[in-house]
């Protein structure tokens, strides 16, 4: 088995620190964003993200 590249690596990362390192920055109810608070906008924002990240990190795996 392969090792994964360090572009795959670093896509698959992005989610984990986007999420669990940046709350700081994102933990308030104001402002609304699209109708909802902004803390859980941002999560949502990261539920869709997340997706076609690892797909991009998918096909640069599948092209190596």
């Amino acid at each position: 088995m392969k090792k994964p590249s360090p572009a795959a690596l670093f896509l698959g990362f992005l989610p984990f620190v986007g999420v669990c390192f940046t709350v700081p920055l994102w933990d308030r109810v104001n402002p609304v964003v699209l109708g909802l608070p902004f803390n859980l906008f941002w999560m949502l924002a990261w539920a869709c993200v997340t997706p076609l990240l690892m797909l991009w990190a998918y096909r640069i795996e599948r092209r190596r």
